[in-house]
């Protein structure tokens, strides 16, 4: 196919009526605003700007309404003040929650009522499914019309190429992790007749992305603003699609393929496939061996610039991400999300607002000591061997845990109060049971709140959140941090030891894990973990929940690893305690807690089908063979 307008007004099967209103509005323009095929992918300006477009497709989840949910697994309980978020249906196996027909408020950032295709719109316009349908559809457009680029460089053609397939390939891929085998659309389909495309199982659906991504590994440069192409627009290729990134998702998506979810979906068996991870750790190898040879413009940010893969502030509007991050949305309308995004973090008292996400204690527990060591299954009982009290619980931990939880007695404000607060009651956070700052409703009902997003001065007495400070939000899709875990992951996988490797990168993967151990300040891997894979494995799982917690990844993670279902990954819990009667706020890591006790705020009552999420009822009603997810 060869149009451009004509065609590119059309969309997938998925999206019929909105772009039939489209097509009516191009039939009223003028012939003289048409621009002709020829014109619109003859050189590398014009084709770039149709590309352009696919940048706008990727949705901002961090930001996609007031108040965003995107932690659904054991990770985050959300205050009862409301319940039409996603992660609250979830919690109740109401799974069809996702889908804009059952979200009244229009909350979620996986499927949008109205606008739901309108790419140029603001960051509440912006659904996942609509706009990865449509993104595939543009991205054939692209790569049917490539012989139409006669007036460019190989360099230019190559770049053009490389952007498409990695888009195809990527918004494939983001379908397949949430719905299981799809169709893999590789050509224009018409829109004039009846479409039937059959689902494929996940392998065969994965396999086809992971031609694209390398495909476009190949194809793409390491840093844009190394290429003639780039240095057009020199310093401001930072979020354009490259080498890495292309490696970054090729690898991704074989080790979700090796997973035990996605390889019992193809072959029935329960375990990881020992190929396809071994594939994996040769993809995230490649990329690994680019980034420490120097090769590259990634390198993991010093754990004192750590808050800078999340926020930046008074840096002119910075995305967050700097060395680190691979993978980002374009961000749109930063001031106008900042004000609500923080408030979801801090408790009312400090932070206004009703809806908050808190994490949750057995989650929190997963943050063990600075000496590497996990705390004991019973966070009651004090472990010699770790060092853990628990009549000190904050002393001692993982540097990630200061930095990632608020804790209680930690200052959050540093301002000044009105004269009728009460001065202890806001300055501070009170967490124990009973404290200001814990409420089922507008607080925190676990004894714990998130600050691994914003500053805690983002509150509504310091204000960091007013325009001023210039204060940008942002958890990225991916970093390198996840690719050095990922990678520890795949070669353990699939080659059966910690001391597992791929032949193109140097370090095994339990080196892998104690590099982002080292970085945060934590002790290596204890020895008692390393002697066979079934003992590091759980040990590299806990290290992932805490150096990637609350970025997205959780609710995936348990599905895969087909523990989505299994105790204790069901259990939401909070951490009872009182203080005694001597406090020091000055030193709250080293105060006393008495009474302290795990109690269940909720249990999931999850079954088989809640692996994956089910498809639109309108789809599976197409044809048999694009049939709908089991149990739904």
């Amino acid at each position: 196919m060869k149009a451009y307008i004509k065609t590119i007004v059309k969309s997938s099967f998925f999206i019929g009526l909105l772009m039939m209103v489209s097509c009516e509005d191009y039939l009223e323009r003028t012939p003289e605003s048409v621009v002709s095929e020829e014109a619109a992918f003859e050189n590398f300006q014009n084709y770039q700007g149709f590309v352009e477009e696919l940048y706008m497709a990727i949705p901002n989840f961090t930001t996609s309404y007031w108040t965003t949910s995107f932690n659904w697994g054991d990770d985050e309980i959300q205050s009862a003040a409301n319940t039409f978020h996603f992660g609250v249906k979830i919690e109740d196996g109401n799974f069809w929650g996702w889908q804009a027909e059952h979200d009244g408020w229009g909350a979620g950032w996986m499927d949008k009522n109205g606008a739901n295709t309108n790419v140029a719109g603001g960051r509440m316009n912006k659904g996942l499914w609509p706009l990865a349908w449509y993104g595939i559809r543009k991205a054939n457009i692209g790569l049917a019309n490539l012989d139409l680029m006669t007036n460019a460089t190989q360099e230019e053609r190559d770049i053009i190429e490389g952007q498409l397939l990695f888009f195809r390939a990527w918004f494939h891929f983001q379908l397949i992790q949430y719905f299981g085998g799809l169709p893999y659309i590789q050509e224009v389909l018409p829109s004039d007749e009846q479409i039937c495309e059959p689902r494929l199982s996940y392998h065969e659906t994965a396999e086809l992305a992971a031609i694209d991504f390398r495909r476009a590994a190949d194809l793409l440069p390491v840093n844009w603003d190394n290429t003639v192409v780039g240095r057009r627009t020199l310093g401001k290729n930072d979020l354009r699609i490259n080498k890495i990134m292309a490696l970054g998702y090729l690898g991704k998506n074989l080790l979700w393929a090796a997973s035990p979810l996605m390889n019992y979906e193809s072959t029935g068996s329960r375990s990881y496939n020992n190929e396809y991870s071994q594939r994996a750790a040769s993809a995230f190898g490649e990329l690994l061996s680019l980034v420490e040879n120097g090769e590259t413009q990634y390198s993991l940010l010093p754990f004192d610039e750590y808050s800078q893969n999340f926020y930046t502030t008074g840096q002119n509007w910075a995305i967050p991400g700097g060395t680190e991050a691979i993978f980002r949305s374009p961000y749109v309308e930063a001031n106008g999300s900042n004000w609500g995004i923080s408030k979801q973090y801090l408790p009312s008292v400090v932070g206004g607002g009703d809806i908050k996400f808190l994490p949750t204690a057995n989650y929190v527990s997963f943050y063990g000591m600075a000496n590497g060591m996990p705390l004991p299954e019973d966070i009651t009982q004090a472990d010699p061997e770790s060092g853990y009290d628990p009549a000190h619980p904050w002393e001692g931990r993982d540097p990630r845990f200061y930095h990632d939880i608020l804790y209680d007695g930690v200052q959050v404000v540093e301002g000044s109060l009105p004269p009728e607060v009460n001065e202890n009651a806001v300055r501070y956070a009170n967490l124990y049971t009973g404290g200001s700052y814990r409420d089922v409703n507008f607080g925190s009902r676990t004894g714990y709140v998130n600050q691994k997003f914003i500053p805690l001065t983002a509150n509504q007495y310091d204000r960091e959140y007013d325009y001023g400070y210039a204060l940008h939000l942002m958890v990225p899709y991916m970093r390198l941090a996840d690719i050095y875990l990922m990678y520890a992951e795949a070669s353990l996988t699939g080659y059966g030891s910690p001391a597992g490797k791929s032949s193109n990168f140097s370090k095994t993967a339990l080196e892998a894990v104690n590099t982002i151990r080292d970085r945060a300040g934590v002790d290596p891997v204890h020895s008692k973990f390393t002697a066979s894979a079934e003992d590091f494995l759980p040990e590299l799982r806990r290290e992932r929940a805490v150096e990637l917690a609350f970025e997205r990844h959780r609710f995936n993670d348990l599905r895969r690893w087909l523990l989505l279902t299994e105790y204790p990954y069901t259990i939401k819990t909070s951490h009872e305690f009182d203080r005694p009667a001597s406090f020091d706020y000055e030193n709250p890591r080293e105060n006393r807690v008495v009474n302290l006790k795990e109690e269940v705020i909720l249990v999931r009552d999850f079954t088989d089908r809640h692996y994956w999420l089910p498809l639109k009822v309108s789809d599976v009603s197409i044809c048999p063979e694009f049939y709908q997810n089991p149990g739904w």
